[in-house]
């Protein structure tokens, strides 16, 4: 590999302005910047990055802990990550947790050792001990999609709450009074959102919330059509079902055909994320829309600003959500309509 003498020898300038130019920590003319440029591609020269870390103190390498890599709700949020870093300059260790609390733990812990310059983080629960580590850290730290109560942080969030009571209010609309929800892990602040706007759409109208209606999941697949199949083996079953996401709702799909309930003609389902594959699934999925790949990019326009300037004000970014309307919701059967 060539060093950066010989690059200087050829282009026929110093050490001292080679480094200047591939660093961009001063003016170089153009005439001397073009020739330095031609002499490093010739020669097939690479910085070497773990020197320019060392005196920079930076490693130009940013943190993203997810809960669930497999989720495509979070591949959509990297991917917005990942683009806005690139763009920047920037790398991204990506880092799974796999919804463990001690993998959560260690990944904070590892990310700081490695020295990276920042890190973007949905946290899976409001575990203490993850608190205290983000409190001790040094590097700028973004939430993604959840808050820690009384933690002051950046954070790139949603409005579950609105969102879900939206979604609820069309079902209403449509005739539905046995709604059924199906949430994530009840520790979760989204979940805890979603049920909240879930409840103030059948309080509006005056509708009294079953606690019978209300069976908690994971966020996955197996999990929604678990809740699912015992929602809808009741006597009185519901004629509609609102899940906290559109794995859990896809679930629900499954349930359906397996008891042999048409969709939307017997049971409406609503998701929440409008992930890709909800509209490619059969009957398509109604759902209520987050901009992940927005989100993503605002944590890292956020994380990189904070890196650049450590003393700006905290951010509580809250994105709008809105409902897409497409095949799995319809009027309630005429026997159980209001």
């Amino acid at each position: 590999m060539a060093t950066i003498k010989e690059v200087a020898e050829s282009a026929g300038v110093s050490i001292t302005t080679v480094s200047h130019i591939v660093n961009g920590t001063r003016y170089v003319s153009e005439g001397l910047t073009v020739k330095v440029r031609s002499a490093i591609d010739e020669l097939g020269y690479r910085p070497h990055t773990a020197a320019r870390s060392l005196r920079s103190c930076k490693t130009h390498m940013i943190g993203l802990i997810l809960p669930d890599n497999t989720n495509p709700f979070f591949a959509e949020i990297a991917r917005g990550v990942e683009d806005s870093c690139f763009d920047a300059g920037y790398s991204v260790i990506l880092c799974n947790t796999d919804n463990n609390l001690e993998k959560e733990v260690n990944y904070l812990r590892l990310l700081e050792n490695k020295g990276v310059d920042g890190i973007a983080f949905v946290s899976i629960g409001q575990d203490h001990e993850a608190i205290e580590i983000l409190a001790k850290q040094k590097q700028p730290h973004v939430l993604i999609d959840r808050y820690i109560p009384d933690f002051e942080i950046d954070c790139v969030l949603v409005d579950n709450r609105v969102g879900a009571r939206k979604a609820v209010a069309r079902l209403i609309e449509l005739g539905h009074r046995r709604i059924g929800f199906i949430s994530g892990r009840r520790n979760l602040v989204p979940s805890m959102e979603r049920e909240q706007g879930y409840r103030e759409a059948l309080r509006h109208l005056g509708i009294n919330v079953d606690p019978a209606n209300l069976v908690e999941g994971d966020f996955g697949l197996e999990s929604g059509n678990r809740a699912a199949l015992r929602l809808l083996s009741r006597p009185h079953r519901p004629t509609a079902l609102f899940a906290a996401n559109d794995m859990m709702a896809i679930g629900a799909l499954k349930a359906a055909r397996q008891m042999a309930l048409r969709v939307p003609e017997d049971l409406s389902v609503i998701g929440f994320d409008d992930i890709q594959l909800s509209s490619f699934v059969s009957p398509s999925l109604t759902t209520v829309a987050q901009p992940k790949y927005t989100m993503g990019r605002r944590t890292a326009e956020i994380l990189l600003t904070r890196i650049k300037q450590p003393e700006t004000k905290t951010i509580s970014e809250n994105l709008s959500t809105r409902v897409v309307e497409r095949e799995s919701h319809g009027m309630a059967p005429k026997e159980t309509a209001a």
